[in-house]
């Protein structure tokens, strides 16, 4: 695991819980460095002042609110941290919710956090256990970055992880970004969903960057001379090229069967969908009145025969 970001305690009502907070997932992704072209020197970024042009190391640089292009608020880093925030070092727990009354477009960041010691052990167990009994997540408060912050905390596995929740208010509305009066045809919708049926999946686990993997052959073939590799075969659909929806549904659906190692014989619309069950309704009542008709002529005919063999008795008789 990487060095702790973060040293404090969570604060569980008046429990307290010293932990620390570790990144729960790593940058694995290929950064570049800028050069002049003409003879490979290092472009760097360099931080200047503008008023006498000349660089200047981070001690020299301080934090400022602009209130006017003429006015600058300077604010240090002790008067940040003096900020009478009861969150400064304790992550707060406010609330226990249902994971479900979170929207997943609120989380951000998520992090790890590490029991702080021996002395945590206990109450850390404590909460994990009571998370997980209760089905719960925490929302919590914490300040860092010179900012408060809320959180979300939740069991994976056997630790506890928080997840850095935006406040409402930074969470912009999507209202204006739906297509307005589109209308779709029923056959349409049921492919659609046959086609998230086809494609379903267990987890994501097997998924790989494949972008990445390409961008290690380039490095490592130009590193050693050799040719860089040719340029997998572009299957994408002309830039702006119109297809007709259901055929492309239709094609999707085919394409997923193929992928998966299904033959033509296989269902895949094992679920069946309110559209189809009423048009196989009536094919039901149909048949039952069939059956019950073919039970009320044979009725009548055993009726017939035994009022026939009775009659004959009675002549026999006399």
């Amino acid at each position: 695991m990487p060095r702790p970001l973060w040293t404090g305690a969570i604060s569980f009502g008046l429990v307290t819980i010293p932990i620390k907070v570790i990144s729960a997932s790593e940058d694995r992704a290929i950064h570049f460095h800028q050069f002049h072209l003409s003879d490979m020197g290092r472009v760097r970024t360099r931080k200047v002042c503008d008023l006498d042009g000349e660089e200047l190391s981070q001690d020299e640089i301080g934090k400022g609110y602009e209130i006017t292009k003429d006015e600058t608020v300077p604010v240090t880093d002790e008067e940040l941290d003096q900020m009478p925030l009861p969150t400064a070092k304790a992550i707060e727990i406010v609330s226990f919710v249902d994971a479900a009354g979170i929207d997943p477009v609120r989380i951000a960041d998520s992090y790890y956090l590490a029991s702080g010691g021996q002395v945590a052990a206990k109450p850390y167990t404590l909460l994990r256990q009571a998370l997980e009994r209760s089905e719960k997540v925490a929302v919590a408060k914490f300040a860092w970055h010179g900012r408060e912050r809320l959180g979300m905390l939740q069991v994976r596995e056997e630790a506890i992880v928080l997840h850095v929740l935006h406040w409402p208010d930074e969470i912009r509305s999507p209202e204006s970004l739906a297509p307005k009066d589109v209308e779709l045809d029923e056959n349409e919708i049921e492919q659609a969903v046959q086609l998230t049926e086809t494609m379903a999946a267990d987890d994501i686990s097997g998924f790989r960057d494949h972008y990445r993997e390409a961008l290690e052959q380039l490095i490592e073939a130009k590193s050693e001379g050799k040719a860089t590799p040719e340029p997998a075969e572009d299957t994408e659909r002309e830039s702006g090229q119109v297809m007709d929806l259901m055929a492309a549904l239709n094609a999707s659906v085919e394409a997923a069967k193929e992928s998966r190692g299904a033959d033509d014989g296989d269902a895949t619309d094992a679920t069946v969908h309110p559209m189809r069950s009423r048009r196989k309704a009536p094919a039901k009542k149909t048949a039952g009145k069939k059956t019950a008709a073919k039970k009320t002529a044979a009725k009548k005919a055993t009726a017939k025969k035994t009022a026939a063999t009775r009659s004959q008795e009675k002549r026999s008789a006399s």
